[in-house]
């Protein structure tokens, strides 16, 4: 068997593009495997990332999703590489390979000692499987260093397997009114002829993002689904300021009720009220209802204030009478008439 490769990859610096030459019987040629190269990672790439991109290639280039030879061929490689990386002793076995490979091209003292690394692996082949291997779903690279290893999960002309993958998660928006972030609210949400009722808690804000479980794309080879991410927009109210969980809402109140005292009507989410005016109350002031405004996210019996800022409400079409009133009220209050 005669294992070569004299392809350089771009990707990769000129100290990991190996040439590897051994000679077995056989006498059979096969290239060499750069498993990091083939799922893109780096050599020193953690199992997160290994596991982030096999999942990502074989989600493109699973054969259910994209049929035809060359992607099944992709996908073959994509499974080999990650079988191997995924594997802590195969890695351990497949790194030191690079290393001792890389050591020996600094010296050339003698030809590379391939046996060291292949006589075990074709001891653990009998003779009778050797042909049907190499029409297996492993590659005459990964037989000859890791020898059969994966045979158990093999037959001749077999399919390659089709490991579960997970479905992609999936981002939408969704925009809510200001009640139905109050109170809470049940939307219908779905992809193509897929729907399911999505429940909104109360107190959710602009920019707050919901996970749905298993509502994102499907997944292939019996994966599970992915999940659905909402995020919400809480749109501008007519009546009502949002800051936080605190609510703001202007109130009218009439000069006479703003000077003695009295009550006027209130707009709340949950109805309208009447509101205390004390005596003296001035243009602008701030009236503070504990409890009115919106309810906590994490904590919904628990809510924020609402704020009635005060707006004076000046009389219009005065009468004779009323304006002598004023007139006399000016000149008991001359500071107030002053610009």
């Amino acid at each position: 068997m005669l294992i070569s490769t004299k392809r350089r990859f771009a990707a990769l610096p000129e100290s990991s593009i190996l040439t590897l030459t051994y000679t077995s019987p056989e006498a059979s040629t096969v290239d060499y495997k750069d498993y990091y190269r083939i799922l893109g990672v780096e050599r020193a790439a953690t199992d997160q990332e290994i596991r982030r991109a096999f999942r990502q290639l074989a989600r493109e280039f699973h054969p259910d999703v994209n049929p035809g030879a060359t992607a099944e061929e992709r996908f073959k490689e994509i499974n080999e590489a990650y079988t191997v990386l995924s594997d802590a002793d195969k890695r351990k076995r497949y790194d030191q390979l690079n290393r001792s490979y890389r050591d020996w091209q600094g010296t050339r003292r003698s030809e590379f000692d391939w046996a060291r690394w292949t006589q075990q692996a074709q001891q653990q082949r009998p003779p009778a499987t050797q042909e049907a291997e190499s029409n297996g779903v492993f590659s005459e690279f990964f037989n000859a260093v890791f020898g059969d290893s994966g045979r158990r999960n093999r037959t001749t002309n077999s399919a390659p397997p089709k490991p579960p993958i997970r479905g992609q998660d999936v981002e939408t928006t969704l925009t809510i009114s200001l009640e139905e972030a109050c109170h809470g609210t049940t939307q219908t949400l779905g992809r193509g002829s897929r729907t399911f009722t999505a429940h909104i808690p109360p107190g959710v804000q602009t920019g707050t993002r919901i996970r749905f479980a298993a509502q994102g794309e499907s997944g292939f080879a019996g994966g599970e689904p992915g999940d659905l991410f909402v995020t919400l927009t809480v749109g501008e109210h007519p009546v009502f300021e949002r800051r936080g969980d605190d609510l703001v809402v202007e109130v009218d109140v009439p000069v006479v009720t703003a000077a003695l005292g009295g009550d006027v009507r209130l707009p709340t989410l949950e109805g309208d009220i009447r509101l205390k005016i004390p005596p003296e109350t001035q243009s602008g002031q701030m009236i503070r209802l504990r409890g009115r405004g919106m309810p906590q996210l994490r904590n919904p019996e628990v809510r924020g204030d609402l704020y009635a800022r005060v707006m004076l409400k000046l009389p219009a079409r005065l009468t004779e009478e009323e304006v002598d009133l004023f007139q006399q009220l000016a000149e008991l209050r001359p500071e107030d008439s002053e610009g």
